[in-house]
C-alpha cells in the first residue's frame, strides 16, 4: 500500500516541491528593477494593439469568410478524385500542389485527408505533394503573410510551397518506387455535387478575394502608377465588390432581399457619416454579412458556421501567439526579453548555418495556424534575415513534432524521415536563394 501511494503521489509531490522552490528563490528585486521585463510587458500590448488595428478587421475576418465559403461550396471529394491512380501525372501533381489553397486545410485536417488519398490508391508522390502544400499555402496564411511580412515574402512563400511540394513528391516517389503502397483505413469523404454552375462559384470567390485585396491595398511609392491609382480608389473598388456580393446573396444564395437592402442602407449611412474612417463602415458590413448568413437557412447558415468555426479555433491562439511574440521579441526596433543580438547571431544574415537553423526549428516546432506570422515578424525585427524567415515559413506550417509522430503511423519511419529531411533541405535552400537574390 505504501509503495502504491508513492507511485501515485510522487508526481504531484514533485510539482509541489518545484513550485515551493520557485517561490522561495523568486528574484523579486531583480524582476522589479529589470527594465527588460517591463519593456517585454508593454511590447506585448503594443504589438497586440497594432495587430488588431491593422490586420484583424480588414484582413483576418474577411479571410475567415473566404475559408468558410471554401469549406461549404467546394467539395473535397471533387478535388481529391484528381489524385487517383488513373489520373494524369501532370494533373495529379498540379492539383496536389495547389489544393491546399482550395481546401483551406490546416495542419490538423491534412493528415486524415492524406491518409484517405494514400489509401485510395494515389501515388506516393502526389499524396506527399498534397501533404506538404496543404497547410503551407492555406489561403489565410498566404493573405496574412503578404499583409504583415510584405508582398515579396508572401509570393515567395506561395511559389516555394507549390514548387517544392512537386519536387519533394517526385523525389519521394523515385526513392520508394519499388515499394507497395500500404493500405490505410478510408476517411469519410462524401460525394457532393455543387448546387450552382462552376462560373457562378468562380465569380463568387473572385468577389470575396477582391474585397480582401482592395481593402488591404497598400500605398505604393509610385503615386502616378497603376498601383497608385488603385490605391486612390481602393475603397470605391471595395464598395463595388461589396455591391456585387450583395447581388450574389440575393439572386444566387436566395437571401431575403429586404434584409440585404436593410444592411446595405446601414453600410451606406455609415459610409456617408464616417467616410474618413473607412474601417467603421467596413466593420458594419462585416457585422451585417454575419447577421444575414446566420439568419438564412441552408448553405448560408453553414457558411457562417464554418467561418465562425475558423475564427473560434484560430483567433485565441493567434492573439496568444502575438502576445508571446511581443513579450519575447518586441516590435521592430524595440527590445523585449530576448536581446536582438542573440537572434542576429543565430539566424541573422543569410548564411547556410542561419537558414539551416531556421528550417530545422520550423520543422519540429508546433505553430498553431497563422501564429508563425507574428512570431517571424518579431524575429525579423530582432535581426533575423529574410532568407531564414522564408525557410521557417516553408518548414514550419508543413511539419511539427506532433504531425511527424502521426505521419510515422501512416507511412512508416523511413518515409517520414526522408520527408522531414527533404522539407528541411528544401526550406534551407529556398531561404538561401531568396536571401541572396531578393532580400
Amino acid at each position: 500500500m505504501r509503495d502504491g501511494f508513492w507511485r501515485q503521489e510522487a508526481k504531484p509531490l514533485a510539482w509541489l516541491v518545484v513550485g515551493f522552490l520557485v517561490c522561495f528563490f523568486l528574484p523579486v528585486e531583480w524582476l522589479q528593477d529589470s527594465p527588460r521585463l517591463g519593456n517585454a510587458f508593454w511590447e506585448a500590448l503594443y504589438l497586440l494593439r497594432w495587430y488588431a488595428r491593422e490586420h484583424v478587421l480588414l484582413c483576418l475576418i474577411p479571410a475567415f469568410f473566404i475559408a468558410g465559403a471554401i469549406a461549404v461550396f467546394v467539395s473535397q471529394d471533387s478535388v481529391l478524385k484528381y489524385l487517383g491512380a488513373k489520373a494524369n501525372p501532370f494533373l495529379a501533381y498540379g492539383v496536389a500542389s495547389v489544393s491546399g489553397s482550395i481546401l483551406a486545410v490546416c495542419s490538423c485536417t491534412v493528415l486524415p485527408l492524406f491518409a484517405g488519398i494514400y489509401r485510395m490508391g494515389a501515388g506516393l508522390g502526389p499524396a506527399i505533394a498534397f501533404l506538404y502544400s496543404g497547410p503551407a499555402i492555406n489561403v489565410l496564411a498566404i493573405v496574412l503573410t503578404a499583409k504583415v511580412l510584405g508582398v515579396k515574402v508572401g509570393v515567395a512563400r506561395a511559389t516555394g510551397a507549390i514548387v517544392f511540394s512537386i519536387l519533394i513528391g517526385l523525389i519521394m516517389a523515385w526513392i520508394f518506387r519499388h515499394e507497395q503502397l500500404e493500405k490505410i483505413a478510408p476517411v469519410d469523404l462524401e460525394n457532393e455535387e455543387n448546387s450552382r454552375p462552376l462560373w457562378q462559384n468562380a465569380v463568387f470567390f473572385g468577389t470575396l478575394i477582391a474585397i480582401v485585396v482592395f481593402a488591404n491595398w497598400a500605398n505604393p511609392q509610385e503615386a502616378n502608377s497603376l498601383w497608385g491609382l488603385i490605391y486612390t480608389y481602393k475603397w470605391v473598388l471595395t464598395g463595388i465588390s461589396g455591391v456585387i456580393l450583395a447581388l450574389i446573396l440575393v439572386f444566387w444564395f436566395h437571401v431575403r432581399s429586404r434584409d440585404v437592402l436593410f444592411v446595405s442602407t446601414v453600410v451606406l449611412l455609415l459610409t456617408l457619416r464616417y467616410g474618413q474612417q473607412p474601417v467603421i463602415p467596413f466593420s458594419g458590413a462585416v457585422v451585417g454579412l454575419s447577421w444575414l448568413l446566420a439568419n438564412t437557412k441552408g448553405e448560408c447558415r453553414q457558411w457562417f458556421e464554418e467561418s465562425w468555426g475558423f475564427a473560434k479555433q484560430i483567433m485565441p491562439l493567434l492573439l496568444l501567439g502575438i502576445l508571446a511574440a511581443g513579450a519575447l521579441l518586441g516590435r521592430p526596433g524595440h527590445e523585449a526579453l530576448i536581446p536582438s543580438q542573440w537572434v542576429s547571431q543565430a539566424v541573422g544574415g543569410n548564411s547556410l548555418r542561419a537558414n539551416f537553423i531556421a528550417s530545422i526549428v520550423g520543422a519540429f516546432m508546433y505553430f498553431a495556424t497563422l501564429t508563425e506570422i507574428p512570431i517571424i515578424q518579431g524575429l525579423v525585427g530582432s535581426g533575423m534575415g529574410e532568407g531564414p524567415a522564408l525557410g521557417l515559413l516553408l518548414a514550419g506550417p508543413a511539419l511539427s513534432l506532433p504531425s511527424i509522430l502521426v505521419l510515422r503511423g501512416i507511412i512508416g519511419w523511413r518515409k517520414t524521415a526522408v520527408f522531414v529531411t527533404l522539407v528541411v533541405v528544401m526550406a534551407t535552400l529556398s531561404g538561401l536563394l531568396y536571401g541572396h537574390f531578393f532580400s
